[in-house]
């Protein structure tokens, strides 16, 4: 087994959500779960805050903020199993900027299918390296060599678990997870090989969602339904 100096940015993503949901914990004097006011004041994607005060940071900073304690062991789990893989065939800014790409498009889909609720987790952004395995593995498998099999146990438990939870726990939103892997999927194809085509990618991907959100702000009163 590899030491965490040979996954630094699997762990240093892990502490930074550690770190978050310790300041959630002391900020709001509770452990196992946390309240949608909390959340929102502490950067959670609160919809009109976005979109009419301006508070794009949120779809960032709610990467990092979780409800409860399930819903960051869950989350933590993911990442460490899946997060050490992708480190291990990506290059390090590739795998940073699927995770907060596939996360921030995860936060605008969730604004476009919930505009009335608060939304946190590392869902979406984990959910986009699941994606980046999957099109990773679709199109150069032979790159992982005598690992696919090691490594196709770890991601179909990690991912099983995952669908599972999230079908089962009402609160989970499942937008942003179908967001995040669609992003990472095509990502992990590109990532590998054609590195000019996976940079085009991100960037198209970044204009497309600020238009969308845009788009959102003109149209939030009407998928609210008042």
């Amino acid at each position: 087994m590899k030491s965490a100096v040979s996954f630094p940015l699997t762990y240093t993503l892990i502490g930074l959500n550690l770190l978050g949901y310790t300041v959630e914990g002391i900020l709001g004097g509770r452990w196992m779960a946390q309240t949608p006011d909390l959340l929102a004041a502490l950067g959670g994607v609160w919809p009109p805050a976005v979109l009419y005060g301006g508070e794009w940071w949120r779809l960032f900073t709610a990467m990092f903020l979780h409800g409860g304690l399930e819903h960051l062991a869950l989350n933590m789990f993911s990442l460490l199993i899946v997060g050490r893989i992708v480190e291990s065939f990506f290059v390090r800014w590739e795998y940073l900027l699927l995770y907060l790409l596939s996360g921030f498009i995860g936060f605008v889909a969730s604004m476009m299918m919930h505009p009335q609720s608060v939304a946190i987790g590392a869902s979406g952004a984990i959910f986009g390296i699941f994606g980046a395995i999957v099109g990773f593995v679709l199109f150069h498998r032979k790159v992982m060599g005598d690992r696919f099999g090691e490594v196709m146990r770890e991601f179909g438990i990690v991912l099983l678990i995952n669908l599972i939870f999230g079908l089962a726990v009402p609160s989970i939103d499942m937008s942003a997870h179908v967001a995040g892997f669609l992003v990472g999927l095509l990502g992990g194809y590109l990532a590998i090989g054609a590195r000019w085509a996976f940079v085009l990618y991100c960037v198209v991907l970044g204009i497309g969602s600020t238009l969308w959100i845009e788009w959102m702000r003109d149209h939030l009163i009407k998928l609210i339904g008042t």
